[in-house]
């Protein structure tokens, strides 16, 4: 469970609105909390400036964090994050304390590969929609992957990949799935070219 990023931070005592935004405005800092495991929740802040540098990096979402408080060190997930909706600029964060033995449950981006030699766009004439960007997994923080890989090279038009499409890595098993079939979230599709293809001509045309 070992971790990359190391993010310092300092224990907080003022809460409420007007701390908070007091702390950014005044100290350029984010008010953050991190909870989870035996100890109580505990109020932090983060450098703005420290933060945004670590989230321009995507593999930060789905790590285990290194979260330095006053000099004392915690493993750590981003849970949950609150930005401005006009403006480069963080408002909240929410840290879940992780332990080496316990699963946790995290949102983990799709990666879609050859899209452009894909069987349905190359030489079928379609083109594909993504109906999601990232799924919910849960897994050892050991096993955690920075991200899932989704092969399109020989998805032909029509076809609709789901879910259980996916060979997710060891240890990584997702939380949809395991609330059965109807949870089988579509995940990408290669549409036909506007007005059909060969096959839906001939097809038409029998009917007639």
């Amino acid at each position: 469970m070992s971790s990359d990023y190391t993010v310092s931070a300092k224990a907080r005592a003022d809460v409420g609105k007007g701390a908070s935004r007091r702390l950014r405005r005044l100290e350029n800092e984010v008010p953050a909390i991190v909870y989870g495991g035996e100890n109580a929740p505990q109020m932090i802040s983060i450098l703005h400036k420290d933060l945004l540098w670590f989230l321009e990096d995507e593999a930060f979402f789905t790590s285990v964090v290194t979260l330095d408080i006053d000099g004392k060190q915690e493993s750590v997930v981003l849970k949950a994050l609150q930005r401005h909706p006009a403006k480069l600029k963080v408002l909240h964060a929410d840290f879940l304390r992780v332990d080496a033995n316990t699963k946790i449950t995290l949102h983990v981006p799709l990666h879609f590969l050859n899209e452009e030699s894909c069987v349905g766009v190359k030489t079928q004439g379609g083109n594909i929609t993504h109906a999601a960007t990232d799924i919910e997994v849960q897994c050892l923080p050991k096993d955690l992957p920075e991200f899932i890989e989704v092969d399109m090279a020989a998805v032909e038009t029509g076809v609709t990949l789901h879910i259980s499409d996916l060979t997710l890595p060891a240890g990584v098993e997702s939380t949809a799935l395991a609330l059965g079939e109807d949870h089988d979230q579509a995940i990408a599709t290669v549409h036909a070219p506007r007005g059909g293809n060969d096959s839906d001509d001939e097809a038409a045309s029998e009917e007639e």
